[in-house]
């Protein structure tokens, strides 16, 4: 009896453009964000100015750099979902994760401004407008808090979005800062409210932007996804009926929604069809247990090397 072997080498590739429970953020609504935070930072550094606060010039700051980061969002959205061609195979996914990876750069370096200022405030005190700063920072509470709201759906899953959220979230919580700090001047009168509340915002600022940095930098060196079990993998990779070994298994993140894997199985001499079958397994158990969306298989048949060309044509 002759069998049809499976050609050397095979491969198969597993295009899903499904996602997996991602929720997508509305243009309009990045839109309306960003002009509202635009107006805002324009208001907020001419009052801080006028009061003399460098907690509110600080929070000017650190939402001008939120205006950036939903102007890249936004953009990286829109360009995302642009079709592949011969040019972009895997499309503009990296996109948003370049726009993460800015978001969270800008705000490091924000971050170290507020704080240079601030040790030049302590050295040279002024006594700020504690009622504008109570009124402008809640005010900014308030619109930031909203527009947090409006993207926190879409952050649980996109890094892009993500990185805009915490920013939001971030300003929201440097504002109600503000709102304590003119309190406190206000009964006081204390100098050291205005720059000490400034160096908490440089230091929430810089923990929220850690863990942006750290994944988008881990997405463009093609690190392993976080959550992704290597072993549970590979352990599901020989659990398919006909693999007998994988090797050269590569996990990595394209974009957001789009997890890809390469590798090497190996399988006993088998028909096309069983070969076939073989590989719909594991494309199957990667994408629903792992949601790896994106997998490239190449097949080698125990016993051929991968040069041999008569190995196909073996009788059993």
């Amino acid at each position: 009896m002759i069998s049809e072997p499976i050609p050397q080498p095979r491969h198969d590739h597993s295009h899903h453009h499904h996602h997996h429970g991602l929720v997508n953020v509305p243009a309009r609504t990045m839109g309306i964000s960003l002009v509202l935070t635009v107006a805002f930072v324009i208001a907020e550094a001419l009052f801080g100015w006028l009061g003399r606060s460098l907690a509110l010039l600080s929070d000017a700051g650190h939402n001008l750099a939120d205006a950036a980061a939903l102007g890249f969002s936004a953009y990286a959205l829109w360009i995302a979902n642009k079709p592949s061609h011969h040019g972009m195979t895997f499309g503009y996914h990296r996109v948003g994760i370049l726009a993460a990876l800015a978001n969270a750069l800008s705000l490091v370096v924000i971050a170290l401004l507020i704080v240079w200022e601030g040790a030049g405030r302590l050295r040279h005190p002024e006594v700020p407008n504690g009622g504008l700063m109570v009124a402008v920072a809640a005010v900014a509470l308030i619109l930031n808090g909203v527009i947090s709201y409006w993207l926190h759906a879409g952050s649980k899953n996109d890094l892009n979005v993500r990185s805009a959220y915490l920013h939001m979230m971030g300003d929201a919580v440097a504002a109600l800062g503000v709102v304590f700090a003119g309190a406190i001047v206000l009964v006081t009168g204390s100098t050291l409210a205005d720059p000490i509340v400034s160096f908490l915002i440089a230091g929430l600022i810089l923990w929220s932007s850690w863990s942006v940095l750290k994944e988008s930098t881990m997405v463009l060196l093609e690190g392993t996804p976080a959550g992704t079990d290597m072993d549970g993998v590979i352990e599901a990779i020989k659990l398919v009926p006909g693999v007998l070994d994988v090797h050269d298994l590569h996990v990595w993140t394209v974009g957001t929604g789009v997890i890809a894997c390469s590798c090497h199985i190996l399988v006993a001499e088998q028909s096309v069809r069983e070969g076939q079958q073989v590989l719909r397994a594991v494309v199957h158990d990667l994408d629903h247990r792992f949601a790896i969306t994106h997998t490239t298989v190449q097949v080698e048949v125990e016993g051929c090397e991968p040069n041999d060309m008569y190995c196909a044509g073996r009788r059993k």
